[in-house]
């Protein structure tokens, strides 16, 4: 044991190497804890992140997790995006016939399925038997991406803006006025929980398209979304009981009567959330603004509805930008 000849506190080697045995460990799990705090440095834009619920199969039986999934791109996965171009030399090139490649309009692989139904295929009384859910040759070649006027991957866009716009969780109901193809809706299934997206929609084709072709080939079949089709905006079959958090109709009262779209609010404002749901519109509200002054005012809040103004959405893929408009339940 060593001590100190001068007067003052005797430290022996023992308690000395105790005591900075101590401090490195306190240390050591001082810098643990901070390391993993989580950052309260800003991010380089807000994110928007939602709870949301993810399929994993398990055992063979799909099984819904719940995660949090962000919603719209951040400026860091634009640039990502960008940098993976530009690291490949990537360049656009004409679509033209070569070595590998066998660029084919949607006519001529509809052709090629008719007349050769593919590379491989059974024949005479098998021909029939091995497919599960058979598909049109026409929805098989995605003619149906076509029938809007605008590229498909737009409802990527839509669905982002809604979302966000209405504070939407894995747990939100959503009817949607109209989905067609489920341009959009594809987005919202695969988002929502089970049975929680809802659709009334008139056109049969449309209608063949997303129950043959896009839910089982999204794999979305399990989600078991309430798609009816009717035309007179009749809700009834969609039950009684459930409130809606975001109902929104994507140019589809453009081309329905005024008087109809009239009858489709009064009969969808009780079904919506008070003050926290919303209804969107796109493109314009003929159907109000054509009562002229303020009679689309008091209209509105005859109803118990209240107009909440006009958003300008930009594209995250094209050169163009749309616009909506919200309204909200403005009485219990």
């Amino acid at each position: 044991m060593a001590s100190s000849s001068q007067k003052g506190i005797v430290i022996t080697i023992p308690v000395l190497v105790l005591s900075v045995s101590a401090a490195a460990i306190f240390l050591f799990f001082l810098l643990s804890s901070l390391s993993s705090s989580p950052c309260t440095c800003p991010p380089s834009i807000p994110d928007s992140t939602f709870t949301t619920t993810a399929a994993v199969v398990t055992g063979g039986t799909v099984v819904e997790e719940v995660v949090d999934r962000r919603i719209s791109v951040s400026r860091d996965d634009i640039e990502w995006v960008k940098d993976q171009i530009r690291a490949n030399g990537l360049h656009m090139q004409d679509n033209v016939l070569r070595k590998g490649i066998n660029p084919r309009t949607r006519a001529q692989q509809l052709e090629d399925l008719n007349n050769f139904k593919g590379i491989s295929h059974y024949e005479g009384s098998e021909a029939n038997n091995h497919t599960a859910l058979p598909c049109p040759g026409e929805l098989l070649v995605e003619e149906h991406h076509s029938n809007y006027g605008e590229p498909w991957a737009g409802g990527r866009d839509v669905f982002e803006f809604l979302a966000e716009s209405s504070l939407l969780t894995a747990n939100s109901h959503v009817l949607e006025i109209g989905c067609g193809t489920l341009r959009v809706g594809l987005h919202f299934i695969r988002y929502l929980k089970p049975e929680h997206f809802h659709c009334l929609e008139r056109d049969e084709l449309s209608l063949m398209a997303a129950f043959r072709y896009e839910l089982p080939s999204q794999g979305l079949l399990h989600k078991r979304p309430l798609i009816v089709r009717g035309e007179d905006m009749d809700f009834a079959k969609f039950g009684s009981d459930v409130m809606y958090d975001l109902i929104y109709a994507s140019a589809v009262f453009l081309h329905m009567p005024d008087k109809l779209v009239w009858v489709g609010l009064e009969r969808l404002v009780s079904r919506l959330k008070p003050y926290d749901g919303r209804i969107f519109v796109s493109h314009n509200i003929k159907f109000c603004s054509r009562l002229g002054g303020d009679e689309c005012t008091k209209r509105l809040g005859s109803l118990g509805i209240e107009y909440l103004g006009k958003h300008t959405h930009d594209s995250l893929l094209f050169n163009h930008y749309e616009i909506w408009f919200e309204f909200r339940r403005s009485k219990a």
